[in-house]
């Protein structure tokens, strides 16, 4: 095993997790199939492989910044159920 119940354990206390006993037997066979799994994708040849962070080329998807004009306030405020003035009208979450 690459895991033990021990490291499951200081995991938990970590992430501030109460694990039952079966639940950290469950987590560790868990954990360590990972672990095995990578140590698998580990014994790949990679060499000449450029990393990347996507799988697809990407470009960026935003649109230029242009100035124009806002929506204005009636717009903005025409469907508020509750409204003062020029602002939303909420309910009071704070006594």
């Amino acid at each position: 095993m690459k895991i033990t119940r021990q490291q499951v354990e200081n995991v938990a206390v970590l992430a501030r997790l109460e694990l039952s006993d079966a639940e950290t037997e469950m987590f560790t066979g868990q954990m360590d199939a990972i672990l095995a799994y990578v140590d698998k994708l580990n014994e790949l040849d990679t060499t000449g492989i450029v990393p990347t962070s996507h799988a697809v080329p990407m470009e960026n998807a935003f649109r230029a910044d242009e100035v124009r004009p806002s929506m204005g306030v009636e717009n903005a405020l025409g469907n508020a159920p509750g409204r003062i003035e020029d602002f939303f009208r909420v309910p009071k979450v704070i006594e």
